[in-house]
């Protein structure tokens, strides 16, 4: 690797591509390096884009083939006991004309890899099978490119972009961003299951081409801190839970074992009935919050998407966030490379529009919804079978009157739940959004 590029991108997710893509159209000189055989490679099928921030890179992103799999007109949230559940639906029209592609699911391993390609054919050099193992620094400290595995791998660049994810192998040797402690990210595992496209529209009752996803809360996460999810794909859908990694090291709870108790539950038992299970996997995802984002910018570097924890929880938002953050980090390089100045005060500009974008807006917003979650694990656990025990009895008629069901639904409800304790978890919940 002796040719010097003015950009190295380590990663090449929503966040270095796009990144890429943008100096790619201004005549900037980028190199991608991604560790996987090809971008994609370690993201299964099942996941949702924002088609608002991919218009921003690739204005005609569907006319270009973009391997969309639903545009999404119909969102859910359950709210589930062990044994039964609440649903929350909103569908609107307007996501199946004049805001079509609002949201859509993507298979991650067929989307990054065209991505890339779209960032390739615009002059970024993406170059795959190759681990950035430590970066270059010159005598004031100033990173100065990277160092990767391959024979005579140094590369050196003007500024490098760390954009390689949560679990950033960069992260503790640099020391740019510590590695997360375990209450700062969630462990989710995946699976996608077959099933064809007609059964698929009919159980959730959707024309071809568009979707639904739901969002579900409850004690399915076996009493953690957690959530789950199910997308739907063209011909599959993919089923995701996870909880906060230092309540999975606590509860001593198997996530694979949580995901088969999550499969059998009546809410979503009928929805994958007759599928045929076709790809599983397991990854970190960023809950840290607003207060320990690390240190964005510095002499030589930037830090963009997941690598710098930027990820709203509640709204379950982070590819958007990363392709934000990938073309924000590419317009202050390309003001650096005209001023010639890669210092820190001189990078310092990436911070500003983050602070003036909807990225910092929100997760300031929501800081306090992580801490909600974690200091009332009654959300998890006593709650929902308590509003369970609830919707069962109102709706169960046995010729008992309505009065005394609520006065056994209150009892019920204060068994584990004083006045003072309902109280407090509807302001925090206020508080917290």
């Amino acid at each position: 690797m002796q040719e010097k590029y003015d950009v190295a991108i380590v990663g090449a997710g929503p966040a270095g591509i796009s990144a890429a893509c943008v100096l790619a159209d201004n005549g900037i000189n980028a190199v991608v390096f991604e560790r996987g055989e090809f971008p994609g490679a370690k993201n299964i099928s099942g996941g949702v884009l924002y088609g608002h921030d991919l218009a921003r890179i690739i204005p005609d992103f569907s006319q270009k083939n973009c391997p969309i799999e639903r545009n999404i007109v119909e969102s859910r949230i359950w709210y589930l006991s062990r044994d039964g559940g609440y649903s929350v639906s909103y569908r609107d029209k307007a996501f199946e004309s004049q805001r079509r592609y609002n949201v859509f699911t993507v298979g991650r391993a067929k989307f990054d890899r065209w991505f890339a390609d779209q960032a390739s054919q615009k002059g970024a050099l993406v170059v795959c099978g190759t681990v950035v193992t430590d970066l270059l620094r010159d005598e004031n400290g100033r990173v100065t490119g990277v160092r990767t595995d391959r024979p005579d791998g140094d590369l050196n660049a003007k500024v490098v972009l760390l954009a390689d994810g949560i679990n950033s192998p960069l992260a503790a040797k640099t020391g740019f961003r510590q590695e997360p402690s375990p209450s700062h990210v969630a462990l989710a595992v995946k699976e996608v299951i077959d099933l064809p496209e007609e059964v698929i529209d009919q159980r959730f009752n959707i024309s071809s081409g568009n979707g639904v996803t739901i969002e579900i809360l409850g004690s399915i996460t076996s009493g953690m801190n957690g959530v789950a999810v199910i997308y739907t794909n063209r011909k599959s859908l993919s089923l995701c839970i996870g909880a906060n990694l230092a309540d999975f090291a606590t509860k001593k709870i198997k996530p694979y074992e949580m995901l088969e108790i999550f499969k059998t539950h009546p809410m979503a038992a009928p929805l994958i009935k007759g599928g045929k299970p076709a790809e599983y996997m397991a990854h970190w995802l960023a809950e840290a919050g607003f207060e320990n984002i690390p240190k964005l910018y510095g002499n030589g570097y930037l830090i963009a998407g997941d690598s710098g924890m930027l990820f709203n929880t509640l709204h379950r938002e982070g590819s958007n966030m990363a392709m934000v953050s990938g073309a924000f980090a590419a317009q202050t390089i390309i003001d650096a490379i005209r001023k010639n100045d890669f210092s820190r005060s001189s990078l310092k500009n990436y911070e500003s529009r983050l602070q003036n974008s909807f990225i910092f807006d929100d997760l300031k917003k929501y800081r306090r919804f992580n801490p909600f979650l974690a200091h009332h694990p009654e959300i998890f656990t006593s709650l929902p079978e308590a509003m369970g025990f609830a919707a069962r009895e109102m709706l169960t008629v046995d010729g008992t009157p309505k009065k005394k069901k609520q006065k056994k639904i209150w009892k019920n409800l204060r068994k584990n739940h004083s006045l003072s304790a309902l109280l407090r978890l509807m302001w925090d919940g206020y508080r917290s959004v």
